[in-house]
Order: structure tokens, then sequence, then C-alpha cells
């Protein structure tokens, strides 16, 4: 089982639980710990988590154990990891695979590739914690975690804007522009489950947008989430006039240089707590979206 201790610091007692959720550990997952076999402890004593620490003592917790998903099949196709330690892992999706299983991509998606990879390195839990996730036919980076506490960390600095993910895009035409926040609200197009488009009553989603390159038929384009939407930036860029290339469902269907929407994850950048530092990935531009860029003159 993985475990951690921490010091309690400063000068007058706490309780064991203000301890554990000053490092991260939410209420959601100290009932996790409460209810399915996990360890407090107070200098290796096991305490409830009302119990008061003094300052010196060490407060430990032992992540519960996590139960094998057999619904997601082992794959050991190839990974490009961009980053690992103990708790993460950001790997480099290509283009045309999906992310998690589905009735339609069963075996050989990002997460059965990432399950194959930590059964390899015999890891403590085979369970694939995925952060953030891309499109089938998006490429570039992908958040992991390891176990269920680092995955909880995530999620909350992805629910105070902590977790920075940067695109890299090429849009139909020229965006007026140089900079501009698209604020517009996400929903379901009609009775389909897979388009989405901006309507008053769908879900707010915020995406920031700077032009980097500009030829006379096409925007080179960073783009920064600040909410994770469903086609969040595929729909914004169509709902300003200017779809990405390549982008058969809010697009033009087809394009000569690119044969998915010209979308990449470039970077994710998370703050490590365990080692107490920002991790930085950076996921190199596929051959297809450098051809659609050079072809496009927009460098």
């Amino acid at each position: 089982m993985t475990a951690f201790a921490w010091t309690v610091g400063g000068t007058s007692p706490v309780h064991v639980r203000t301890v554990l959720m000053a490092h991260g550990v939410t209420r959601t997952y100290l009932k996790r710990v409460k209810f399915h076999g996990g360890i407090v402890t107070l200098d290796g004593q096991e305490v409830r988590v009302i119990a008061m620490a003094r300052p010196g003592q060490r407060v430990g917790l032992q992540l519960p154990p996590e139960a094998p998903n057999d619904h997601v099949a082992v794959s050991h196709g190839p990974l490009e990891i961009l980053y690992e330690d103990e708790h993460f892992l950001v790997v480099n999706k290509p283009a045309e695979m999906a992310s998690v299983p589905s009735h339609l991509y069963p075996d050989d998606t990002l997460a059965n590739r990432v399950k194959g990879h930590l059964i390899a390195i015999h890891a403590p839990s085979y369970v694939t914690h995925i952060v953030t996730r891309l499109d089938r036919e998006t490429s570039g980076a992908v958040l992991f975690a390891k176990h269920h506490f680092a995955h909880s960390i995530l999620d909350k600095q992805l629910k105070l804007g902590q977790l920075d993910k940067r695109y890299i895009a090429v849009a139909q035409g020229r965006v007026p522009v140089d900079h501009r926040m698209i604020d517009l609200p996400i929903g379901r197009a009609g009775e389909s489950f897979i388009k989405r488009q901006v309507r008053p009553d769908g879900r707010a989603a915020t995406t920031e947008l700077w032009v980097r390159s500009r030829s006379q038929t096409a925007t080179l384009l960073a783009l920064k989430l600040h909410t994770g939407r469903t086609h969040q930036i595929r729909v914004h860029c169509q709902a300003i006039g200017h779809p990405l290339l390549g982008d058969w469902l809010y697009g033009q269907p087809t394009n000569p240089w690119i044969h998915r929407q010209a979308l990449h994850c470039a970077r994710v950048r998370f703050y490590q707590p365990f080692l107490e530092r920002w991790i930085t990935c950076y996921a190199p531009l596929p051959p297809d979206m450098a051809r659609v860029i050079r072809q496009e003159k927009l460098i």
C-alpha cells in the first residue's frame, strides 16, 4: 500500500483532519479512507481524524487498496512518456487514438496502454486515473494519476484553475484580433450525443485565444482552457466564425494537409505537492500539424 507522513507544524495542537486537509486530502477522500480500508496514524498509532496532534508529531496516511478494473483491457502498445514519478504520469497521445475505452474502441485506447505500462513497472495500483482527456482526433499531452489520492489532488487543481493546459490550433480564415476571451456557454446540439453548440442554457465555458501567425487563408492559434467542456475549443472557434481546419464535425470535412481537426495539446502544467514544485510537460508537434502549419504558410 502507498503511505504518506507529514510533520505537524505551528505552535498549537490541531486536529489530525486539519493536517491531512492542509496536504491535499479532501473531505470526500477522507470518507474513502474511512470506509474503504485506509489508515490514519499519529506517531505510528492508528487514530481517528478528530484526534489532536501536537507540533512535531507525525501524521500518517495509508491509502486504501484500489480494486482493479477488469473492464479495462491491458494493451502493451507503445507509449510516449513525457513525465513520470511515483504519483503522476504524462503521456503524448497520438491522433486517432481514444483516451478511454468505449464500445467503439474497447481494447487499445490510451488508458489501456497506460494500464499495460503500470503492470510492466509493477506499480502499486493498476487502476488508470485519467485526469485530462482529449478527443480521439486531438493529439498531445494527457495527464494521469497513479492512485486515487493523487487524482483527488489534481481534481482540486482543476476546479481552482491551477492545472494549466495549452493548445496549438490552426483555424480557418484570418482571426482579426490578436488576443481575446471567448466566454460562451456550451451544451448539446439538439438530440446529438456527440455534437455540442453554443446555447444560452449551456454550461459556462471560457477559452483564451492568442494569434501567433496569419496567412491569407488560415490563422495559427495558441489557446488556454479555463473550463473543460466537451469539444470546447472546436465549438468556440466555430462560434467566432473560424472553425479548425480539418474538423469534420464543426467545419469543412476535409483538408489536403491534415485529416483531422488541427488541434494539439502542447503543454500541461500542474503542481506536484509531494515534491513541492510545479511540473511542466511539453508534447512535441506531430508531423501532420507541422505540415499544415507549413503548407498554410504560417511560419
